[in-house]
């Protein structure tokens, strides 16, 4: 029988969780919303009431992690960063969607402290509103990458992209649903699962942003090519990894070198997004999506340099 986690390890971990996936959860439903053209009016209006909803459950997740998660997550840079607010400002304004900047605001002035056991009854009702909410956004993306995959919706985000961010919606999913059962991990398993996860994503945001970038982007274009290359390449050898009982021997090595690659590209992400809002690289990429992707690569970098923090 698994091992259950004590309260106040699950009061962390849970807004902790919650802090760094409602928002993304709330972003997607923003680039769903502004990828839709007038005519579907309908998906708009459905991807605007998912935003607004993962908005007031992070309002919730906020209000209750002040002084209640570690130091370690909210100084990593995936809960917001100090790019956050400027690049939902300059979003605002290019896209005339409006988005709670106060709630930034409150994240940016949260505090960490030893998480409070009373509060185990109101943070499991808030997993399981996030998990319901987010298994309908779950339906949503795959009903919209099932009709653009059969040629009868136009949307300007890519289908991998819609199925990108299907699959960070059921790992949040899955994670909660963990945290409900009150289910202790196995570090060493989690780790390769994660890593395996979050190659992928890093992968993928490279083919993102270099399709994203104007042509005569060249340099960054290649860049971030040669990024697509080393986490397509720290994928497959985690892949083994999982396979091989003795390769598991290595994974010391293999995570060192993750780490290195994963300061690479969020470094790349920070000065990209920089460069977006200073109006400095040619693109069809909206500043909230720079900052977007360099929140989950703090977030990828956290778990690899904290690995304990996931316990």
């Amino acid at each position: 029988m698994a091992q259950r986690i004590s309260v106040v390890d699950f009061v962390r971990l849970s807004l902790e969780l919650n802090l760094f996936f409602l928002r993304i959860m709330k972003e997607h439903s923003f680039f769903l919303e502004a990828g839709f053209l007038s005519k579907d009016a309908d998906l708009t209006r459905q991807a605007d009431q998912f935003r607004e909803q993962f908005d007031a459950l992070l309002r919730e997740a906020v209000r209750l992690a002040n002084r209640n998660v570690s130091r370690v997550v909210l100084a990593s840079g995936e809960v917001v960063t100090d790019k956050t607010l400027r690049a939902e400002q300059k979003t605002i304004e290019l896209s005339g969607i409006p988005i709670d900047t106060e709630l930034t605001s409150e994240e940016l002035g949260l505090e960490p402290g030893t998480p409070d056991p009373r509060l185990e009854n109101s943070v499991a009702n808030l997993n399981q509103r996030a998990i319901a909410l987010t298994q309908e956004l779950i339906q949503f993306k795959s009903r919209i990458l099932n009709q653009v995959l059969n040629c009868t919706l136009f949307t300007n985000n890519f289908p991998l992209l819609i199925d990108h961010i299907r699959r960070e919606a059921i790992l949040f999913v899955d994670q909660l649903q963990r945290l409900q059962r009150r289910e202790q991990i196995d570090l060493t398993q989690e780790i390769i699962a994660e890593k395996a996860f979050w190659d992928r994503i890093m992968k993928e945001h490279s083919q993102f942003i270099a399709h994203l970038l104007d042509p005569t982007e060249v340099d960054l274009i290649d860049t971030a090519n040669d990024f697509a290359a080393l986490f397509n390449s720290l994928q497959d050898r985690v892949q083994r990894v999982e396979e091989s009982f003795i390769a598991r021997l290595l994974l010391g090595g293999l995570i060192r070198e993750e780490t290195r690659a994963t300061r690479e590209i969020r470094d790349f992400k920070a000065r990209a997004t920089e460069g977006l809002l200073a109006c400095q690289i040619k693109s069809i990429i909206i500043p909230l999506l720079g900052d977007h992707t360099l929140r989950e690569a703090n977030h990828f970098l956290r778990i690899l340099t904290n690995p304990r923090s996931l316990l």
